[in-house]
Order: structure tokens, then C-alpha cells, then sequence
């Protein structure tokens, strides 16, 4: 099991810990996660798989289920939308947040399983394992870390391993 704490700024995995962000509303029990709230989720979320752009990226070595990113790809954010918490393809017709983005921060993404089986509106959305801006600024509620670490640990990640977010 990999562990993030928030209050350290850290994340420890594969015998190492390294600097991590998180998100701009702090952490949050998981049950107090609101959409929006700019939180990260305090709790042990399941490594899902990850969503890579393949413009940005090289394919990986790892056990995990991943898939090449495209331009039209989004993640439900919308409360109301059916597919809350979910992959969509935009035009969408509820609000989603854009996964193909100019910053880099999303060349690499490992999806989290926060608030996912089954969803439940309005309890978060869209929380990844991601790449730093290359200003360290506070995530939305996700876990950021250097883009040259987490593609090396993407290539050790395998079905099964977790993250337990601390305070």
C-alpha cells in the first residue's frame, strides 16, 4: 500500500517518500467530500488504472489497465448527469471536466477509486494521481506528484495496491 500524507506533503511508495501536492481545500473525511470543495478525500482508494497521453507519453511497463488518452476525453463532474464520477466524451451534455489539457499535469493520469462503486452525487469526482504543475500549485483535490516519479512507479503500480490518504 502506497501512503499520502497531506499534512507532510508526502507520499511514500516503493521504499521511498517524496514530495506531493494536494488539494487547495485540504483533506477531508471522505464522507464530507462535497464536488467542488477543492478537497482531497482522507481514506484508502483502490489504483484503478491509468490514462495516458500518447503525444506526452511513452507506453508503460505496467500490471495496471491503462488506455491512450484522447482529445475528446472528459470525467463527469456534474451532480446531476447520469454518468456522474464517470469517463465521457465531450460535447457532453452535463458538465465534465477536460482530460486532454495543455498544462501537462494530466500526461500521466492514475485514476483513484474514490466515490466510485456506484458514485454517488455529490460526493466528489474526478479524484487522480497526477502530474505536478510545473508550479506546485494546490490540486483540486487530487494527489500530484513530479511527472519523472510517477512514470516510474507507473511501471511498478499493479492491480490490487491502494493509496491511503492521512491527514
Amino acid at each position: 500500500m502506497l501512503t499520502a500524507s497531506v499534512a507532510a506533503g508526502t507520499i511514500t511508495a516503493f521504499g521511498e517518500t517524496i514530495a506531493a501536492v494536494f488539494g487547495k481545500g485540504g483533506a477531508v473525511a471522505a464522507a464530507a467530500k462535497r464536488e467542488g470543495d477543492g478537497a482531497t478525500p482522507l481514506g484508502v482508494w483502490p489504483v484503478r488504472a491509468a490514462l495516458l497521453r500518447p503525444d506526452r507519453t511513452a507506453a508503460p511497463a505496467t500490471r495496471l489497465p491503462w488506455r491512450w488518452l484522447r482529445a475528446d476525453d472528459g470525467w463527469s463532474d456534474a451532480a446531476a448527469d447520469p454518468a456522474y464520477n464517470r469517463p465521457v466524451s465531450h460535447p457532453h451534455g452535463f458538465s465534465a471536466e477536460r482530460l486532454w489539457r495543455d498544462d501537462h499535469a494530466y500526461d500521466i493520469v492514475i485514476v483513484l477509486g474514490h466515490n466510485d462503486n456506484p458514485p454517488v452525487a455529490p460526493l466528489g469526482s474526478a479524484i487522480f494521481w497526477h502530474c505536478t504543475q510545473p508550479d506546485r500549485r494546490p490540486t483540486e483535490g487530487c494527489i500530484a506528484v513530479e511527472r519523472a516519479i510517477l512514470a516510474g512507479w507507473l511501471d511498478l503500480l499493479a492491480p490490487g495496491d491502494s493509496v491511503n490518504v492521512l491527514p
